[in-house]
């Protein structure tokens, strides 16, 4: 369903079965489901196009539903295990679902791979499943049910009363008690991070529900609270009280205010950088300095600035606080993030990478992309400045005529735009027009996609022609570079025309990596380097492309390992059809941001995703096919 919604357009069953890792049939069998979840309406429209989202798919994301399927029996199960301190007998459990004591028993084996790595264990003593683990670990997990059933990150509060129980935080409260909450913030002098109220307002109603029912914590922290968190502490309380109901002691206040400290409040954007830093932990702040320097130095990107790397600090240091919980901070923006920006997506995990050891673990692709959004705002304002294309008016001269379109031009399309010449003749010559676009409001002599006919008084169709014709000179110009590089990368025998189904991204990426060592390219060290950024954060960029490499750029030259999945294999939380190992050497530095992003831009489109993958069996006709889609 998240699929549907996300791509707003028609899909076909075959696609759709790529994506998910299933049959059409079972597509069809998905969609008689989904559409059963809202009576009477239309969830999931079908047609000779395939199936897009209908008009109550936003209703059926977040409708409750039966528990005939594995996943929400063990969902089902472990909201009963934490609900009881003495456990459940799994032939009572049987019978309440439904299913042979045999199905259960399954379902309690996927209950014990969910709490790996949770400090939780389930414990079975004869016909009694009961969990053991400390009061902290079973929050979390409560947690991890809320996600698991939330569409890319986002809060969802039906998502909690599902988990929670109906008579868990409501919507009368969950609002009310937000809007105070961030009020009560500003009043203390805090700046109130949107981003991360909603994981915040998730772990106060875990928490609120668990105290109601005898769960509170313990004061376990022998170290003093700061003013702070005594401040935040209070606050919460407070609004616990006010709008739950439910007061809390010691401990779930600490926990409370030290969850509200290190992920809703971050500085304002005007507060100066000394400011910051007087928050700032020397060992967090030496750490980033550090390794901002080596990504600005790796990537070549204008990161290494005070204001950048304070901040950033800042952020990391709340973010210790995070790790050393396991208390990590969703981000709904994560999957956009990745697939539009992957280059800014790589430094982040370069960051992350290089902040291990003062973090300790390693890190989630939410909070890498928290460092991304870092990274990004502070390249937004060289990257939009090289976006800006150049133009020039033709407009034949009569009174201020072409006065007026070049003022109109610069208004309504200035930051897109920027107007260089204006030809009064009625004549010009077209081809001495150098610019990237011109605008005319004659009949131009020659054809040509930037030539974009206007009126002398521009209308909206006309700024629309205007902007659709920028963003396919900007769309050519990316992939300019990489429709140069194709034949150079890509050889024939570092292309994998069909891996087995039941491959893996080990698998695949020591297969790939094989052939590339093979040419000299890489050595075994380079391949265990991939496999290692392969666990810190899944190269699948998009629904359908993997990007495995090493951080390193050692290869002897730059080289392009290529496999086609056909049908789609599992690849990190996704599945992938086309996966391109790519080796970069020192020398290429500065080919590796365009190759990169446009190798990515060109496998997000799905309808080239599919010719490539039918047709480019060989290596060929892979090549043929990868041209013909970057040429358009």
């Amino acid at each position: 369903m998240s699929v549907l919604v996300r791509e707003g357009e028609w899909v076909t069953a075959g696609e759709l079965a790529d994506i998910v890792g299933v049959t059409p049939r079972s597509i069809r069998s998905y969609v008689t489901a989904l559409n059963a979840r809202v009576a009477g309406g239309v969830v999931v429209e079908s047609g000779p196009l395939g199936y897009r989202a209908g008009a109550d798919a936003a209703a059926a994301l977040h409708a409750a539903v039966n528990t005939d399927t594995p996943r929400e029996r063990v969902h089902h199960l472990v909201r009963a295990l934490l609900a009881s301190s003495d456990g459940i007998d799994v032939f009572e459990a049987a019978e309440g679902f439904h299913v042979s004591p045999a199905t259960l028993e399954s379902d309690l084996g996927r209950v014990r791979a969910l709490l790996g790595g949770s400090g939780l264990v389930l414990e079975r003593t004869a016909s009694r499943a009961r969990l053991r683990g400390t009061e902290m670990a079973q929050r979390r997990l409560l947690s991890t049910l809320v996600h698991q059933e939330t569409d890319e990150g986002a809060f969802d509060l039906q998502a909690v009363r599902r988990t929670l129980g109906e008579d868990s935080i409501g919507a009368e409260a969950f609002g009310p008690f937000k809007a105070d909450l961030v009020s009560g913030l500003g009043a203390l002098g805090y700046f109130v991070n949107e981003f991360g109220i909603g994981d915040v307002m998730l772990h106060i109603a875990i928490t609120a529900d668990r105290v109601a029912h005898g769960r509170a914590l313990d004061l376990t922290s022998e170290t003093a609270s700061t003013e702070a968190q005594d401040q935040v502490g209070v606050l919460v309380d407070r609004l616990c009280a006010e709008h739950l109901g439910v007061r809390l002691g010691a401990g779930d206040r600490r926990h409370l205010a030290a969850l509200v400290l290190s992920r809703v409040v971050a500085p304002g954007a005007g507060e100066p950088a000394s400011v910051i830093r007087s928050r700032l932990e020397t060992e967090v702040e030496a750490a980033v300095r550090d390794v901002v320097h080596r990504a600005a130095v790796a990537f070549l990107v204008d990161i290494d600035h005070e204001d950048f790397t304070t901040r950033l600090a800042l952020h990391v240091q709340n973010l210790r606080l995070r790790a050393r919980e396991q208390a990590w901070s969703r981000n709904p923006l994560t999957r956009s993030l990745k697939a539009t920006y992957p280059m800014i997506f790589e430094v982040a995990v370069f960051i992350a990478d290089g902040l291990r050891g003062l973090l300790g673990i390693p890190l989630m692709d939410d909070e890498i992309a928290y460092i991304a959004m870092h990274v990004g705002g502070r390249l937004e304002r060289s990257r939009r400045g090289s976006s800006v294309l150049t133009a020039t008016i033709v407009c034949p001269g009569y009174y201020e005529l072409h006065e007026l379109l070049r003022s109109s031009v610069d208004r309504s399309l200035g930051q897109a735009v920027d107007v260089v010449g204006v030809e009064t003749r009625a004549d010009p010559d077209w081809d001495a027009i150098g610019t990237d676009l011109i605008l005319t409001t004659i009949d131009p002599a020659v054809l040509s996609d930037r030539i974009v006919r206007v009126q002398p008084f521009l209308t909206e169709s006309d700024i629309e022609r205007v902007q659709s014709a920028a963003g396919r000179v900007r769309r050519g110009r990316r992939l300019a570079r990489l429709r140069d590089e194709l034949g150079r990368y890509f050889s024939p025998d570092a292309f994998i025309g069909r891996v087995p189904g039941d491959a893996t991204p080990e698998t695949v990426i020591r297969a790939l990596g094989g052939r590339l060592v093979a040419q000299g390219v890489i050595d075994d060290d380079y391949v265990e380097r991939t496999l290692e950024r392969e666990r810190l954060s899944s190269t699948a960029f998009t629904d359908a492309f993997a990007v495995p490499h090493a951080l390193g750029m050692t290869a002897t030259r730059t080289s392009i390992a290529v496999a086609i999945a056909d049908p789609s294999i599992a690849w990190g939380e996704g599945r992938v059809q086309v996966i391109a190992m790519v080796a970069f050497s020192a020398s290429d530095r500065e080919a590796f941001q365009t190759v990169f992003e446009q190798l990515v831009e060109v496998f997000s489109e799905r309808e080239s995703v599919q010719r490539i993958v039918r047709r480019g069996t060989e290596f060929g006709a892979f090549l043929d096919e990868l041209v013909a889609v970057v040429d358009g």
